[in-house]
């Protein structure tokens, strides 16, 4: 048991390294500070828009937007899913329901996991800070899944659906269905939760610089020990 808590935590501090000397407690306090701040701004990113999108039409010179949280949809969006019932689409709202409802608490775990993981003094700290790492390319792998759906599951039934084929709406730039244009941007919840990418990047660079000359230290003197006890072959 004890093997195992030290291959997943790391080994104690208090070895001495191979030339005798000890890192200065700041080698180990740095990769702890970059994590918890990596933390806060995950979290942070939750009460900012992550990304938006403005329709243009004819009949709407001003445009109408939407700001989409990690767990709401805000903006025009009754207008919006007005338009999109004449072209056959579903409500805004009927796509990531399920990723909506969950949101909150799984970042709140992913931050509280990436600030748990000033305890592992390990290599397994990149998997524990792996999914804090992961989260700006999860929000735009399921964003697009969710236009795809959108743009491809028109009601040809509907009043425009049947003069519409089948389109993937822009994560990013300009679009045009028919004779209405959208603008679609990241915003400024995205663009923090990749500067957390970026801070748990660092992060690890910091971690793996204070901790493996003590692992590598315990792993010379696990070998040495080892070597001492073993009990010298009997000669012929």
């Amino acid at each position: 048991m004890k093997k195992i808590i030290t291959t997943v935590l790391g080994p104690s501090l208090d070895v001495v390294l191979p030339d005798g000397s000890r890192r200065p407690l700041n080698d180990y306090l740095i990769p702890s500070a970059i994590f918890t701040v990596a933390a806060l701004l995950l979290i942070l990113s939750t009460f900012m828009p992550l990304w938006s999108m403005k329709m243009t039409a004819p009949q709407y010179p001003k445009g109408l937007r939407v700001d989409v949280f990690v767990n709401r949809i805000e903006g025009d969006v009754r207008e919006i899913d007005a338009l999109n019932h004449y072209l056959g689409m579903a409500p805004l709202d009927s796509g990531g329901q399920l990723e909506r409802s969950i949101a909150l608490a799984a970042i709140l775990s992913i931050g509280l996991l990436l600030a748990a993981s000033v305890f592992v003094q390990s290599k397994w700290a990149t998997l524990v800070v792996l999914p804090a790492l992961l989260f700006p390319l999860i929000f735009v792998a399921d964003l697009y899944y969710i236009l795809y759906e959108f743009g491809h599951s028109i009601d040809p039934k509907s009043a425009l659906g049947g003069a519409i084929k089948p389109f993937m709406p822009p994560i990013v730039g300009e679009g045009k269905v028919g004779q209405f244009g959208t603008i679609a941007s990241f915003e400024i919840g995205f663009y923090i939760a990749l500067l957390a990418a970026l801070v748990i990047l660092i992060g690890l660079y910091f971690h793996r610089r204070a901790y493996k000359p003590v692992a590598d230290a315990q792993k010379r003197l696990l070998e040495q020990k080892a070597a001492q006890t073993q009990t010298p072959a009997v000669k012929a």
